[in-house]
């Protein structure tokens, strides 16, 4: 099976946004090859480490509301 690793990460970036607190820390939750290309990418801090949580940096946060939005919210009904 060929797996578009890009949209995992998009997937979990968005979902990162379900565990936001303290404004740009998100749970650990997700695996190590994911969270260390979002790393690469410039979304998140480096995972690495004894921390519960990941930080997003400014562009992981916008990135991730960007994405919450278009995975997971329903057009409005008018």
């Amino acid at each position: 099976m060929d797996i578009d690793e890009d949209k995992i990460d998009e997937v979990v970036l968005a979902l990162l946004r379900l565990t936001l607190h303290d404004e740009r820390y998100a749970w650990k939750g997700f695996d190590w090859e994911t969270t260390g290309r979002l790393h690469k990418k410039g979304f998140i801090s480096d995972p690495v480490g004894k921390s519960k949580s990941l930080i997003l940096t400014n562009e992981g946060l916008q990135r991730s509301e960007e994405l919450f939005q278009q995975f997971f919210t329903r057009p409005s009904k008018n």
